[in-house]
């Protein structure tokens, strides 16, 4: 989930639209909102969908028309909401392996840069994956759904899931807060909600661990005995709340099955 700021002037450059954390922080959407998104620059190459700058987005549809040319693969992805031309070059034989295993018909998990070129949008893809199991396209949907309410709802002030700091401070992800001044390793970070001992607030707990940014940039992910260290909770029970987010599809595995990263950072 897009970390969005809650003054809606700060980080904006002036143009009255926040921008995510990071920049290439990846967005799902539909093509529908991608055809409504609005346009933040005078070139019409930068877009924003419900006041968030958006570049690098996350699409499930079916592929029509596929062109295969000698560089890059050329088609149009179909969602139900609407059609947009793809574009995806191939650098190496992976790419071309990749494109070679989708084809016309097929439903498949876009992820890629989006464009603005003489007044039509485009994707220029970073990976084109077929889906092989059809929940990708319902998760893909209530994601988009879910992201859409977390960036249009009014933003609470004092939660108690929120640390403390300034307004200004609290950045948002998966419908949890997080402070961009406080210090997340220290225990006391998150006191207020472990003082509840609840099942959702501990999985909150781990989940605002994996949203940390000293977190997101490891490229391995983090383990079952880190979390469990951090929060000073019984490993047995962090490595329970660590299966059911990977079932509910908000944790996935990288280089083993003790390493997880949020599928929240792309």
């Amino acid at each position: 989930m897009p970390s969005q700021s809650t003054n809606p002037a700060e980080g904006s450059g002036g143009g009255g639209f926040p921008k995510a954390r990071n920049a290439q922080t990846l967005l799902p959407l539909t093509v529908k909102q991608i055809m409504d998104a609005s346009q933040t620059s005078d070139d019409k190459s930068n877009f924003a969908v419900n006041g968030l700058e958006v570049s690098t987005v996350r699409l499930v549809g079916r592929i029509l028309n596929k062109v295969d040319r000698v560089t890059d693969v050329s088609f149009t992805l179909d969602d139900g909401t609407g059609r947009i031309p793809v574009n995806r070059w191939e650098n190496d034989s992976t790419d071309t392996k990749e494109m070679a295993d989708v084809q016309n018909g097929d439903y498949a998990i876009v992820n890629g840069g989006l464009k603005g070129f003489q007044g039509k949008r485009q994707v220029v893809a970073y990976s084109v994956r077929l889906v092989t199991n059809f929940n990708d396209v319902t998760h893909h949907f209530l994601h988009c759904i879910h992201v859409h309410l977390e960036l249009t709802r009014p933003k609470p002030q004092g939660n108690a899931n929120i640390t403390t700091g300034t307004p200004n401070q609290t950045m948002f992800r998966d419908g949890m807060a997080y402070n961009q001044g406080s210090h997340l390793n220290q225990a006391s970070t998150f006191s207020a909600p472990q003082n509840t001992g609840t099942g959702t607030d501990m999985s909150n707990l781990v989940l605002n661990v994996f949203h940390d940014p000293s977190v997101i940039n490891n490229d391995h992910g983090i383990d079952a005995e880190y979390l469990s260290s951090r929060l000073n909770l019984p490993e047995d029970t962090v490595r329970k709340i660590i299966q059911e987010q990977v079932e509910m599809g908000h944790l996935y595995a990288t280089i083993d099955d003790n390493h997880y990263k949020s599928t929240m950072n792309g």
